[in-house]
């Protein structure tokens, strides 16, 4: 129960977060809008009525006043400046003395595991 509480909290966060909620709003008074100048005319001219932005339902001018209402908040990322020391003029990369190829493993495969994994698999935890 805590977990689908939880679910759900976070996806209402993330909703209200990335500004869905004024989609979902926006939308609705399209169909509103639709529906109100389907009425008095053609669908097509009420299409073109709807979204020709001339004729603005009362809550496509509330959501566009809270939309420019809402608070923005910029962020500014100030990383801090990354300061080397001075390298020395007679630094040189030394090859090592000694150097060895590893061999390729030939069969990369499960079968060469050196023992088989317990069945059934472990559970970490009960569900």
């Amino acid at each position: 129960m805590f977990k689908r509480c939880g679910n759900v909290l976070l996806a209402a966060a993330l909703f209200l977060t990335t500004g869905t909620h004024w989609a979902v709003l926006q939308s609705i008074a399209w169909v509103n809008m639709m529906v109100c100048y389907s009425e008095k005319a053609p669908v097509a001219v009420a299409l073109r009525e709807t979204f020709d932005g001339h004729h603005p339902c009362p809550l496509c001018k509330a959501i566009a006043a809270a939309k420019k209402s809402e608070k923005k908040t910029e962020f500014t990322l100030q990383t801090p400046r990354l300061e080397f020391p001075p390298a020395p003029e007679n630094f040189a990369l030394v090859a090592p003395a000694r150097f060895e190829f590893l061999p390729a493993a030939n069969d990369s495969s499960a079968e060469s595991l050196p023992h088989k994994p317990p069945v059934p698999p472990p559970r970490g935890c009960v569900v």
